[in-house]
């Protein structure tokens, strides 16, 4: 069978809901286009538009701690700048978030108004040009810390089998999701090079899952400790694996993809 790609997504907003899109050009070194551009800073973090630096997501309003944002759909559209936010079909907010004037004050407005309840002072939306707030700080075997995450389809459905329940792919937030592929054997391609379309990718890591997985996308709830059933039915809490991009060229949907 043929492996290749079945869905891919971006998060232009860190924590927030993922965009299909059909395809997608990626340049040497850069994650997907706007992926992760925005994060949700907490009122404590200190970070510099002028010199921005990788953080850790402590840093910042994500799943892992703050489940209730999966109750939001948000749509960016990256011709005019305009932020959709939208919460069980009800549209909340229209605003330009990359203004960072007055629709910026409404924006962050917004975020202060839905997580009152979180701790510290109100939150900012945060950005830097040619900056994208990764969870994964660089390894020391990659030349960039802007990666492409993806996810073996098959692998979920061997996690669905020892959870007994349903797993929605979209709890992993990966840019490309698999299909085609045998469970697990993304890992090995660690260290390796794969074409993904026609773009030429290098596995740096495996990725390594946190508590934010167990939040429903659909619910916004807690339902679901994968992390503690990867390690237990698996022997290890990964599932999917990091690349950066050391070949350019752009990826559909449906593309196939082949390790080198």
């Amino acid at each position: 069978m043929t492996v290749s790609v079945a869905t891919i997504c971006r998060y232009p907003i860190k924590g927030l809901s993922p965009e299909p899109l059909e395809r997608v050009t990626l340049a040497i070194g850069e994650c997907l286009p706007h992926d992760r551009r925005f994060a949700i800073a907490r009122a404590s973090t200190r970070f510099d538009p002028a010199q921005p630096e990788w953080l850790p997501k402590t840093n910042f309003f994500m799943l892992m701690r703050d489940e209730k944002l999966a109750q939001l759909r948000t749509r960016f559209n990256e011709q005019n700048g305009l932020l959709t936010i939208e919460r069980n079909g009800q549209m909340l907010l229209r605003a330009r978030i990359t203004d960072v004037g007055a629709d910026r004050i409404l924006i962050n407005a917004f975020f202060a108004e839905f997580l009152k309840d979180s701790p510290g002072g109100p939150p900012r939306v945060v950005e830097a040009p040619g900056h994208t707030f990764s969870d994964a700080k660089q390894k020391p075997n990659s030349t960039t810390y802007k990666y492409i995450s993806l996810v073996n389809l098959a692998s979920i459905g061997e996690l669905e089998k020892v959870a007994q329940v349903a797993v929605d792919p979209i709890r992993f937030r990966a840019n490309l999701y698999l299909k085609g592929l045998p469970a697990w054997e993304e890992l090995g391609w660690v260290g390796s090079e794969i074409v993904a379309g026609n773009a030429r990718l290098r596995v740096v890591s495996p990725i390594t899952r946190c508590a934010a997985t167990a939040v429903n996308p659909a619910t916004a709830e807690r339902d679901l400790s994968i992390p503690t059933i990867l390690q237990r039915e698996f022997g290890h809490n990964h599932m999917g694996v990091y690349a950066e991009v050391v070949g350019g060229g752009e990826i559909n949907r449906d593309d196939p993809i082949a390790p080198l």
